[in-house]
């Protein structure tokens, strides 16, 4: 029964074969829990977080599964999964994204659909499927991805912004369903991130927004993933349906 007691717990993290998924991925491990590595296509980078998962906790086991998150019989094979492998979901992060930047009378409707698809109906799923299990055992951790961009807006961003201010209304109406089992529900906002996905601006932009910063840098992957790390701790047991920005001060 002690060892029961004191299986070791997953974190499912989706969109983790790079940029901030993979850093929550390895900060999770270093937390002392098993990891389920969720991508879409990109398999060697599932592979690379994996070898960095175990360079950075050897005792840490780790699941890959390639899934689209929008797919509903997808996410619910992978939770299935999760759960046949480890036991239970203990930490559910939605990281999972894409962009499809322009200006609105430019977007067309696919480039807008697609980014909803993908950004809100993936926690929208993910958040579904993974509650259930919580909801039996009746604990849990979800930490939701938004933005920024999700409270303030952003230029050619309309699809973007739209998922992201979705995530936050997701987040805090699962918060106030999901008390009542012990499970809390927050969501995380990154400012301006040095990923993969950022790398690919001008450098105009980027010197423009870095002047906004009061700090005087971008962010790190490393600081969202510390962000969540504590969200996903019992340190964090009282702390519910908010929004926590990480922008290095860019909207105080």
């Amino acid at each position: 029964m002690e060892k029961r007691e004191e299986r070791r717990k997953l974190s499912l993290v989706s969109g983790a074969s790079s940029g901030i998924g993979r850093a929550i991925a390895v900060r999770e491990a270093r937390a002392g829990r098993n990891l389920l590595i969720n991508y879409a296509g990109n398999e060697e980078g599932a592979k690379e977080t994996e070898r960095l998962i175990h360079e950075a906790a050897p005792e840490a086991e780790v699941l890959l599964f390639r899934a689209d998150v929008s797919e509903e019989e997808a996410v619910r094979e992978m939770v299935d999964a999760a759960v046949e492998r480890f036991g239970a979901i203990d930490v559910l992060v939605n990281n999972a994204g894409i962009t499809r930047d322009n200006l609105l009378l430019r977007m067309s409707a696919e480039d807008f659909d697609s980014v909803l698809r993908i950004n809100l109906r993936g926690v929208f799923l993910l958040s579904k499927y993974a509650g259930k299990y919580m909801l039996k055992k009746r604990s849990g951790r979800i930490i939701n991805i938004s933005s920024v961009v999700g409270l303030h807006g952003n230029i050619g961003q309309v699809n973007y912004a739209a998922s992201k201010a979705g995530i936050i209304g997701i987040t805090k109406t699962l918060a106030r369903e999901y008390a009542g089992r012990n499970i809390t529900v927050n969501a995380v906002a990154p400012g301006f991130i040095e990923t993969r996905m950022t790398e690919t601006l001008p450098e105009k932009i980027k010197e423009s927004m870095l002047s906004e910063i009061p700090l005087g840098r971008f962010g790190k992957p490393e600081d969202i993933a510390n962000a969540v790390s504590f969200l996903a701790s019992d340190e964090s047991s009282y702390i519910t349906g908010q929004v926590l920005l990480i922008d290095g001060g860019m909207r105080a």
